[in-house]
């Protein structure tokens, strides 16, 4: 028997879509990903991008306090053994993501810990292929697979997540660590500026770090980026190495020049890579409608409509502007009210 609502992601989106379609009586089945060694290389184990972040200050409803007590009581223990201790302020990205989960069980949400890898949209009811092997037919699909940031790749890097390396400046540059001390932005595009400019509010100077001799930002975004006193553009350098310790995390970055053999370092507490983000579709084998950076295109205004009836999209999968939590969670709401209309209407 088809389902009525397949949600495949486990992000803010996939979690915020699995509340609102569970109180619609939808009985919704969540595919929340594989803890697989290739998903956690890449960045796409269950709960999403949030779940890798530390501090979370700016999703509503979560002032600095302390949860401790909440959390020992609502999350699952087996799964609470895993989180770490609660830091006594604010909530943390994986206890966000731990409550909207346990909130989505709350309502009847059924979670399946495995990946969707094959998607047939030509038929109805859709056909879903889990890594596993099981197919799954459903009436309604809600993608919320989001996108993960693209980072350089060095082992240095990976060490110093969340210890002061970021993708992301809204997230995490007005956190303490950053605030009054230098940092240093990888990137040349309307992006690493436009985190330039944001972390400049709070940092004491941002080092904008590209490979080449002129930013590939559109001409106004790179006029801003040099009449920022605060931003100092590095040229024709790349990151070799970020720099750092176990007791402060990140100082500061070993830079290489691209024009010669000369090597630099500077200091920093922070290390913005702001390269780009890779939404996570590959699965769907363009069997929905995207556009040239790979995201899925709503083809209704102010809905969550794709290009197959039926099929819906939320969060950073198809939003590659905002790429907020709140934004995300937002959609995803949208997402599971668009798939209960559209079975209403079909009489399902």
């Amino acid at each position: 028997m088809a389902e009525h609502v397949v949600i495949i992601g486990s992000g803010p989106a996939g979690w915020t879509s699995a509340i609102y379609a569970s109180r619609a009586s939808l009985n919704p089945l969540v595919f929340e990903g594989a803890v697989t060694e290739e998903n956690r290389q890449q960045g796409t184990l269950p709960l999403g991008q949030l779940a890798l972040t530390t501090e979370v200050e700016n999703y509503p409803g979560f002032p600095s306090g302390n949860l401790e007590s909440y959390l020992d009581d609502s999350i699952e223990k087996s799964r609470r053994q895993y989180m770490a201790p609660h830091m006594k302020e604010g909530v943390s990205g994986p206890e966000l993501m731990e409550l909207m989960r346990q909130q989505a069980l709350n309502f009847g949400t059924r979670v399946v810990t495995d990946d969707i890898v094959e998607a047939d949209f030509d038929v109805r009811p859709f056909k879903l292929t889990a890594r596993s092997g099981d197919v799954v037919e459903a009436h309604t699909v809600i993608i919320a697979t989001g996108a993960r940031a693209n980072y350089l790749g060095l082992e240095s890097e990976d060490n110093f997540k969340n210890r002061g390396v970021s993708a992301c400046a809204v997230c995490d540059g007005a956190l303490p660590r950053f605030r009054d001390k230098p940092v240093i932005v990888i990137g040349g595009g309307d992006s690493a500026v436009e985190e330039a400019d944001y972390l400049s509010k709070f940092a004491s100077q941002v080092l904008l770090v590209h490979r080449r001799d002129e930013l590939r930002a559109s001409k106004i975004m790179a006029q801003r980026a040099m009449d920022n006193p605060k931003i100092n553009i590095i040229w024709n350098s790349q990151c070799v190495e970020v720099l750092g310790d176990d007791e402060s995390g990140v100082t500061g970055a070993k830079l290489q020049s691209t024009v010669d053999d000369s090597v630099q370092e500077v200091e920093a507490t922070g290390f913005f890579v702001a390269i780009g983000h890779t939404p996570n579709t590959s699965f769907l084998k363009g069997a929905l409608e995207m556009n040239d950076k790979g995201y899925i295109v709503w083809t209704k205004s102010h809905r969550t409509n794709t290009s197959v009836e039926g099929v819906f999209a939320a969060g950073d999968v198809a939003d590659d502007y905002y790429r907020q939590a709140i934004t995300a969670a937002g959609t995803g709401c949208q997402a599971a009210l668009d798939a209960e209309r559209y079975l209403a209407s079909q009489g399902l």
